[in-house]
């Protein structure tokens, strides 16, 4: 199927190009979520006309996204687990626990923005990982995990 991007995706394509893709990820997925359009002859002219507001909108989300990086490049996020006598965690620490502390000071971070290269982390410790905040902006925060005292 034969679609126009309203907005830049990864490994897809920028604001206003025509890409092809399965019918299914089109239909369930692009523009359900209002990411793309069919691309007839009238959708493609009504997006030339949309186009500078379109790109207006893009740019002020990826400023907005670079504004929340600088003030995230500075925190280190503190989580409290119990753990056992060797340092292990009883459990783990997931995206969901880091986007909820996240949110408890103040930003809007849900956990599929979260990115943990190494999967659940399992021990005390600091660790880095991932956070996107849009497609062309990653930061990089790193999460101390700390022992509950019982």
């Amino acid at each position: 199927m034969q679609i126009i991007l309203l907005e830049k995706i990864v490994k897809l394509g920028n604001l206003g190009d025509i890409v092809k893709v399965k019918d299914g990820y089109a239909r369930n997925f692009l523009i359900p979520c209002r990411k793309a359009r069919h691309a007839t002859k009238d959708a493609i002219s009504e997006f030339e006309v949309k186009r500078a507001q379109l790109e207006k909108i893009a740019a002020g989300k990826l400023i907005a996204a670079q504004e929340q990086s600088d003030k995230l490049k500075s925190l280190t996020l503190q989580v409290v687990q119990k753990s056992g006598v060797d340092g292990r965690l009883f459990g783990s620490v997931t995206n969901q626990d880091i986007s909820t502390e996240l949110k408890r000071q103040g930003f809007s971070i849900e956990k599929a923005q979260v990115r943990l290269s190494k999967g659940p982390i399992k021990t005390i410790g600091d660790h880095l990982l991932q956070i996107v905040l849009h497609t062309d902006v990653v930061t990089d925060i790193t999460v101390s995990v700390l022992s509950a005292q019982e």
